[in-house]
C-alpha cells in the first residue's frame, strides 16, 4: 500500500491543534507522511531580519506540532519510540492570498489529504469569497475541523453548514466535523464468544429437580 501525504496547516490557533489530533486519531495509517504546513503572512517591508524572524517563529510554531505528533506515536506504543514520517514546510504568503499559497503548496507536495483547523479568521472564508468552488484549488480531499465548545462536545459526526453559521460559505465540496478528542484512550472492549443472551445453551439436571417434585406432591 503506498504511502500517503496528509497536510495538516499548523496555526496558533486551538482548532489547528484539535485538527491535527483529529489526523493522528482518525485519519493516519502506517506508513503515511504527515507534512506540517506553516504559511506566515507577507509584510510590506522586505526587511531580510524581519522575515528570517517570522519564519523563525513559524518554524518554531511546527515544532511545537511535532512534538504532539511524537506524543502521540510514544503513547501508542506504549512507551516504545516509533519513527515517525513527519516533515515541517514554512513558507512565505503571496500577498493577502494565504489559502492561495496554501493551496500551491498542497498541490507541489501532492497530498492526498488536507487537515485544518477551521475558525472565523480562516483562511477558507477568503478563499470562499474568491473563488467558487474552492475544493477544487487543492486536488486533494479537504477535512475542516471545527473546535467543540463547551455545551457541544458531540461525538464525531459530519455537518451541513446552515445559513446562520460562520460556515455560511461554498464548503459544499469540503468536508466539516465537529468532535471531542478524549485526552485518555477508551478502553477496547473484549471480544464475546456469544453476546447473544439468547444462543446460549442452558443445561439442568433434570433427575434432581424430578426428585424434588415428587417429594412435594
Amino acid at each position: 500500500m503506498d504511502a500517503r501525504k496528509i497536510v495538516v496547516v499548523v496555526e496558533d490557533v486551538e482548532a489547528s491543534r484539535t485538527a491535527l489530533l483529529w489526523a493522528l486519531h482518525n485519519l493516519l495509517r502506517f506508513g503515511d507522511i504527515i507534512t506540517l504546513l506553516h504559511v506566515f503572512p507577507s509584510i510590506k517591508s522586505r526587511s531580510k531580519k524581519k522575515i528570517r524572524l517570522l519564519r523563525l517563529k513559524g518554524f518554531q510554531l511546527a515544532l511545537s506540532f511535532k512534538e504532539i505528533c511524537n506524543t502521540f506515536f510514544n503513547v501508542q506504543a506504549k512507551g516504545i519510540v516509533l519513527q515517525t514520517n513527519v516533515e515541517i514546510v514554512v513558507a512565505e504568503a503571496e500577498g493577502d492570498e494565504e489559502g492561495t499559497r496554501i493551496a500551491a503548496l498542497v498541490r507541489q507536495i501532492g497530498a492526498s489529504a488536507l487537515v485544518l483547523g477551521l475558525h472565523d479568521l480562516s483562511f477558507l472564508h477568503r478563499l470562499a469569497m474568491a473563488h467558487n468552488n474552492i475544493a477544487s484549488n487543492f486536488n486533494c480531499r479537504v477535512l475542516a475541523i471545527k473546535q467543540p465548545t463547551a455545551s457541544n462536545l458531540a461525538p464525531l459526526r459530519t455537518q451541513t453548514p446552515t445559513p446562520a453559521s460562520s460556515t455560511n460559505l461554498d464548503f459544499s465540496q469540503i468536508e466539516i466535523a465537529s468532535l471531542h478528542v478524549p485526552d485518555i484512550h477508551p478502553p477496547k472492549i473484549p471480544y464475546r464468544i456469544c453476546p447473544d443472551p439468547s444462543a446460549i445453551i442452558w443445561r439442568s439436571r433434570k433427575s434432581k429437580r424430578r426428585g424434588v417434585l415428587g417429594n412435594q406432591t
